[in-house]
């Protein structure tokens, strides 16, 4: 039987905004480390210093709340700020003096 899809305000990202300081070589290590650990689990870089990833439910975010604090680095601030699909679908991004829409992503299926 084949899993209904999940609407657009189900569906949740999670987005990882950090400042870290660089200015120490093992800062900078230590950065690398958690920029690593976000991609080694499934998120993008957006920004150098912004990572997301798609998420099927609030629930599903629970995990990787308690992992990104476990690999937290010594010093600096990580915050993280979980949307709905529907709300990062209206997302706007400038590139120099163009204005991008994102394009809406199509409806994922999960099975």
């Amino acid at each position: 039987m084949e899993s209904p899809l999940l609407n657009r305000y189900e569906l949740m990202w999670m987005l990882v905004l950090f400042d870290l300081p660089v200015i120490e070589k093992n800062e900078r290590k230590e950065a690398s480390q958690f920029r690593k650990f976000l991609l080694d689990n499934g998120f993008s870089m957006v920004q150098y210093s912004i990572y997301t990833k798609l998420f099927s439910g609030k629930d599903a975010c629970e995990k990787y709340y308690r992992m990104i604090q476990t690999n937290l680095p010594t010093d600096g601030k990580v915050d993280i700020l979980t949307i709905t699909d529907k709300q990062y679908a209206n997302i706007i991004s400038y590139n120099s003096s163009t204005k991008i829409k994102k394009k809406q992503p199509e409806q994922l299926m999960l099975f």
